[in-house]
Parts: C-alpha cells; structure tokens; sequence
C-alpha cells in the first residue's frame, strides 16, 4: 500500500495531528519490570524532541495506547502530549474519540502503528506509517515505513520526513545553524 515519493509528500503536507502507539513505536516493545512489579520504558530522546519541533510547527501529537501505564502519563507530560488515551483495547473507538475531543479531520492525521491492533486506525487515518520492525500485516498496509526500528529513532525519522514535507525543514535548520 505504499505510496509514490509525490503523493506521500502531499499527504504528509496535509497531516495536522500525528497520532502514536507507545510498545514498539515510542519504545522498542520490551516491558521491563522489577520484583515488586514496577515498570520502566525506554524512550528515545530524538524521538521525543522530533515530537516537539512537530509541536512547535502546528502538528499536536496524541497517544493510542492497548496499555495502561503510569511512565506513559508522565512522558506525555513531558512532552506536551495533551490526548492520551490508554487502555485502548479497540483503537478504532479510541481513534473515533480522539477525532470527536481535538475536531480533527481524519484525512489530516498520521497514525503510526506498529501491530495489528494498530491497524483499524492506521486503515482509517489519512496517513498510515509504520516502524522498520512491526508486524507483516502492518508493513503491507502501511503507506511508508521508516527505516529504524520502534523505539530507536522512528517517530524522529517521521517527524523530520513531515517538517520537509510541510516546508519547515529549512527554517528550522536555520534556526540551529546561525551564529550566536
């Protein structure tokens, strides 16, 4: 289902809210946990700040997740994250949620997913990518895949892909590269 360089472009051009899963998109898909059942993620810095140059440029950003879980919340603080839904056994409704609070249109949304249950949202978003790594059934219906893999650089590697697409790219290079 991938599509043409001009046409990914265009639809990467329109995209206003980006929309991620956490296991295997925001972190590599391990759960780690101690003896008394605490539990740790690993997130990827650029990610992170890939999410907040997309911020700065007009894209929100929201979280899809099957999961509950409090290192979650606390990230999407970080960042800024305003929609978090967790928990979401059906995306699909979670997704019709999401659209129905922000007034997004789904044309205009990116999902990232990286399993099957990713994929009634991902189908239904205008903008349907996925991690180097997710599941077979997700790459086949992906529009574009990222060449790095969930939890290592992937959402930076789409925010990047979506900041040249909707002409920021060189304004923000700028930004980094001007003398003090």
């Amino acid at each position: 289902m991938s599509l043409n360089e001009q046409a990914l472009d265009a639809r990467m051009a329109a995209v206003r809210l980006l929309v991620l899963d956490v296991d295997g998109v925001l972190t590599a898909g391990g759960i780690f946990m101690d003896d008394d059942g605490r539990e740790y993620k690993r997130f990827d810095v650029r990610d992170g700040h890939g999410i907040k140059l997309l911020q700065r440029f007009g894209v929100a950003v929201a979280i899809i997740t099957g999961r509950r879980s409090g290192v979650v919340e606390q990230r999407a603080r970080e960042l800024g994250i305003e929609h978090v839904i967790q928990g979401a056994l059906r995306k699909g409704e979670a997704f019709t949620e999401l659209l129905a609070a922000t007034g997004a249109d789904a044309e205009r949304v990116a999902m990232v997913g990286d399993d099957v249950v990713d994929l009634p949202v991902m189908v239904r978003a205008g903008l349907g990518l996925t991690v180097a790594d997710a599941h077979p059934e997700v790459r086949t219906r992906a529009h574009w895949i990222t060449e790095s893999p969930g939890g290592h650089g992937a959402v930076r590697e789409i925010a990047d892909r979506l900041l040249r697409a909707q002409g920021h790219w060189d304004e923000l290079m700028a930004g980094y590269l001007e003398a003090p």
